[in-house]
């Protein structure tokens, strides 16, 4: 079991992130102490969560450009209820973010689902349209840390065991994707609609309808993370997490999620995630300039997608010949 994970996709990527880990550590000690690990973890929980969400619609041959937008829309919409109803039940609050996240994350299902909209038309759609909302919603305006409840800001950063909560939140989402993913014939399904539709459907799973799941997992998750964003930073404003969903696709396709669908793991999910985790935290500290940050970040998510592309050429090819072999029988069952 070791010696398959160490040779497998997922152990070289770790490897890869404790070199550059170690690494770091020996021109700053105390980039590989508990507490800065902790911390780099935390910075990258949101990350997690988010690539975790995006994963399930790329397995299933979707994308979601929109999951950043609706971090926005959501952490405005809690943030301004906060500001007004600042006695407001936190509990409450979760659940109206993850209402909100999950109501915005369906929308998108559905037009892929039912109106057979390509996702990456109807997401780009949506993204701008979540944006804008955002905007209408808080005319501009900015929720700053001097509106919010203590209670509101205080959350993401309670420690349990030294380890923030919202750090809580990333391992107990990791913990769940994990179980439903590899025991649930649920997240099995997701495998198969992206792996081979024409199959899936023959075999009774209904691919549209897993779609529509995906996204609203996604969107789910993005609404959750719409709360942790803006008490984390203690501010809520129209331009938040703008341009994050390419870090979470980066982080889904460095951990190996197939861009035709079908093939990803979770914890390669994370580990891609971490993996622009340490680069984001490593990279200022060993000298390098913003610029340079972005260009290398854009060089490994190239590297990444070849790569992606090289290990599914083959799948792709047998993915490709089925639905042949189906039209091509398709007279024959008419006469």
């Amino acid at each position: 079991m070791l010696r398959r994970f160490i040779y497998s996709r997922e152990g070289i990527l770790s490897m890869i992130v404790l070199a550059m880990f170690l690494a770091v550590g020996t021109i700053s000690p105390d980039f590989i102490s508990v507490s800065n690990s902790i911390s780099i973890f935390n910075d990258t929980s949101i990350l997690i969560m988010l690539a975790l969400g995006q994963m399930l619609v790329i397995l299933t041959r979707c994308i979601d450009l929109s999951v950043a937008a609706n971090v926005a829309f959501t952490g405005m919409v809690v943030a301004m209820v906060n500001q007004y109803f600042p006695t407001l039940n936190m509990f409450v609050l979760m659940l109206l973010a993850l209402g909100v996240g999950a109501f915005l994350g369906a929308i998108n299902g559905l037009f892929v689902w039912l109106l057979k909209v390509p996702s990456i038309v109807i997401t780009l759609g949506t993204m701008s349209i979540y944006r804008g909302a955002t905007f209408l919603l808080s005319d501009g305006a900015w929720v700053n840390s001097h509106q919010m409840s203590e209670a509101f800001i205080g959350l993401p950063r309670y420690e349990i065991l030294s380890i923030p909560v919202l750090a809580w939140m990333a391992i107990i989402t990791i913990l769940l994707a994990f179980w439903t993913m590899k025991f649930s014939v649920w997240g099995r399904n997701f495998y198969s609609a992206g792996g081979n539709p024409m199959a899936a459907f023959y075999s009774g799973v209904n691919v549209g309808k897993v779609q529509f799941y995906a996204f609203l997992v996604s969107g789910t998750l993005a609404g959750l993370c719409g709360y942790l964003w803006v008490s984390r930073f203690a501010v809520a404003y129209v331009d938040v997490a703008n341009g994050f969903e390419l870090q979470v696709i980066a982080a889904c396709v460095i951990g190996g999620v197939s861009i035709v669908g079908g093939l990803g793991t979770v914890v390669g999910c994370v580990i891609g995630a971490l993996f622009i985790g340490v680069v984001n935290n490593a990279l200022p500290i060993i000298g390098v300039s913003p610029f340079w940050q972005m260009a290398i970040s854009g060089l490994v998510i190239i590297i990444a997608v070849v790569a992606n592309a090289s290990s599914d050429k083959d799948k792709a090819r047998i993915i490709l010949r089925k639905p042949e072999a189906s039209v091509g029988s398709a007279p024959s069952q008419s006469h």
